[in-house]
């Protein structure tokens, strides 16, 4: 799938007949963390699972201004427009960013939205701080050792199931691309709050989830279920980042029934 010149590695589940949703993994991921999920619904949807460019089988165009929120929403737009709309998006973390962001943009393209430990605290210094220095310490110390400091070791924001899963994947990506993004992307990410007037306005159904091991997520999705006019909020007890994968029975559960309440083609 062309997108500004970057092909994107996808993968399709069910046929094209079927009602579209597109799973959109976060930072660091890859189309495998939602296979599961398609399988689940590939009887009765059109599933597209896709690495984000720079990740995994995805190319990783070289220029910082290649990884801002501009063109991985051309990226997804591109995977939109090559299905029936509107459709469902779905995503985890970044993914759930880039979900919101482009409903906002293509409200008219979009049936549904699935946001999944969306990433945007209120402390966007915080936030940012993190992001920084996660960049720097990527090009100074490579990979590995970077992600052992930001992501799997003591300063890591997510659970030891949440890290270890994102560890399995992390060092298949490309060091400066996750660099870019940090900087480019996660750092500059503002908090729903100011979103808020284009929140109010988004006449789309939405279900939030979150778990309750993971506050720099929970936040956000508790500010996001208060300004969305149709939102539904899921708390997960017991639960760190990476909901999907760490709580898969009970999250597959909660996406069935939301996604059953649709009206057909709303």
């Amino acid at each position: 799938m062309l997108g500004e010149g970057v092909e994107l590695y996808t993968e399709t589940f069910g046929n094209e007949a079927s009602p579209g949703i597109i799973f959109c993994h976060g930072f660091g991921g890859s189309a495998r963390n939602f296979r599961l999920q398609a399988r689940l619904l590939e009887k009765d949807f059109r599933v597209t699972l896709f690495d984000l460019r720079g990740h995994a089988r995805s190319p990783a165009p070289e220029g910082a201004e290649s990884y801002r929120i501009e063109a991985l929403l051309s990226d997804l737009d591109e995977l939109v427009q090559a299905q029936r709309s509107p459709l469902i998006l779905a995503g985890l973390s970044l993914g759930a960013k880039l979900s919101l962001d482009y409903a906002l943009l293509h409200p008219e393209r979009v049936r549904a939205l699935v946001l999944a430990s969306y990433p945007t605290s209120g402390d966007v210094e915080t936030r940012r701080t993190w992001a920084l220095g996660f960049a720097d310490a990527i090009e100074k110390r490579g990979l590995d050792e970077a992600g052992a400091e930001f992501v799997w070791g003591e300063r890591s924001r997510f659970d030891p199931k949440g890290a270890k899963l994102i560890r399995q994947g992390l060092l298949e990506h490309s060091p400066q691309a996750l660099a870019h993004l940090q900087r480019e992307l996660l750092a500059a990410s503002p908090s729903p709050e100011r979103l808020a007037p284009q929140l109010r306005e988004l006449d789309v159904p939405t279900c939030l989830i979150a778990g309750t091991d993971d506050p720099e997520s929970l936040g956000p999705c508790r500010q996001l279920a208060k300004l969305l006019p149709h939102a539904e909020l899921h708390e997960l007890e017991n639960a760190g980042h990476v909901v999907n994968l760490t709580r898969p029975t009970l999250f597959n559960q909660i996406l069935l029934e939301f996604l059953a309440k649709l009206p057909p083609g709303a």
